[in-house]
């Protein structure tokens, strides 16, 4: 098949690149020439703006047995690619995420595909900048789904939505497991809020890349949104506890006050999975009817681990702060 991929160097990007070459897919890769990453000699590369109208007709306009969306977040860019690839890709796989259902009114964890439909909440006020920008995420993202639902619906534009919760990868570039990870092998202990937080119930990067393999020559996915997710769902002190055992090194956890963390500004860093606007996901619509399988979670994270035991000069973004963070629990009495 010849495969476009939009985005495809962050994150799951490389994955996706790989699974694809090694099924025999011929890969093109439309992104901005802005992350730096090497790209396999037998992909083409197309460089251009996605959300530039003008570089998509220029470079777009040709046929793709499927295109994988991995950077559409609102619903002008969705216009844009309905436009320009409608009758020239047989098949679309939007990757979508888990907070379409956080800026629902009334559904209840796990969320589930038909919990997408009914009122969304009301704007967060815009000086609340975590619900604010959490908010206007989902509300986007929604956006970019609705308007590909309606294209599917009155013109068969070939869609399917993968919905992610938070995804563990090697590649997240918000480095958020290796952040607990540099701080567990320091010594110190990790600071957490003392509330007990969301359930986490996330996806491995490599499950996700295997749901879009599954999808890409399955005609039958098209029309149709699927929830990825894990199977697990476990506290944070539970995650934590699980991670520490698998990295070898003695958890060490001193919970403060969320406030207090807020507002000597180490959230997120300190605590990455400590997020308020974190969806957890029930995945048996993938399972009954792509197939799906999930890797364990202690095998997700043995293989994390490892990688992040391989990598761990420099140190993540986010560690830099890891001072300020002792001498915050000092001052508290820590």
């Amino acid at each position: 098949m010849r495969v476009l991929i939009i985005g495809g160097t962050r994150n799951l990007g490389p994955s996706i690149v790989r699974a694809l070459l090694q099924d025999g897919h011929q890969v093109t890769i439309f992104h901005r020439g802005r992350t730096l990453y090497e790209l396999p000699r037998e992909i083409e590369i197309l460089h251009g703006d996605r959300t530039e109208r003008a570089d998509c007709e220029r470079l777009l306009r040709r046929d793709f047995d499927a295109a994988i969306d991995t950077t559409l977040y609102n619903g002008r860019d969705a216009a844009i690619a309905i436009d320009v690839l409608s009758g020239r890709a047989g098949h679309y796989i939007f990757i979508s995420t888990g907070q379409v259902y956080l800026v629902r009114e009334g559904p209840q964890r796990p969320f589930r595909e038909g919990d997408y439909e009914g009122p969304v909440m009301p704007e967060p006020p815009k000086d609340d900048h975590l619900d604010h920008d959490n908010w206007v995420y989902g509300i986007e993202k929604r956006a970019a789904e609705d308007l590909l639902m309606e294209a599917h619906a009155k013109h068969a534009f070939p869609i399917t939505s993968l919905r992610l919760p938070m995804v563990n990868s090697a590649r997240d570039h918000f480095y958020r497991l290796q952040n607990y990870l540099f701080r567990m092998w320091d010594g110190s202990p990790l600071l957490v809020p003392d509330d007990p937080g969301l359930p986490l119930r996330h996806v491995y990067g490599e499950d996700v890349v295997r749901a879009i393999q599954l999808c890409l020559t399955n005609r039958k996915t098209i029309g149709r949104a699927y929830n990825i997710s894990q199977d697990e769902t476990m506290s944070l002190r539970e995650f934590l506890d699980l991670t520490a055992k698998i990295a070898g090194t003695k958890l060490q956890i001193t919970a403060f006050p969320r406030h207090l963390l807020d507002s000597a500004r180490l959230l997120p860093h300190c605590s990455p999975f400590s997020d308020p606007w974190m969806s957890s996901l029930a995945n048996d619509r993938s399972k009954q009817e792509l197939g799906m399988t999930y890797t364990p979670l202690p095998i997700c994270l043995k293989r994390l681990v490892e990688y992040g035991r391989e990598h761990r000069e420099p140190p993540p973004p986010g560690y830099e702060q890891r001072n300020r963070e002792l001498e915050f629990a000092q001052h508290h009495g820590a």
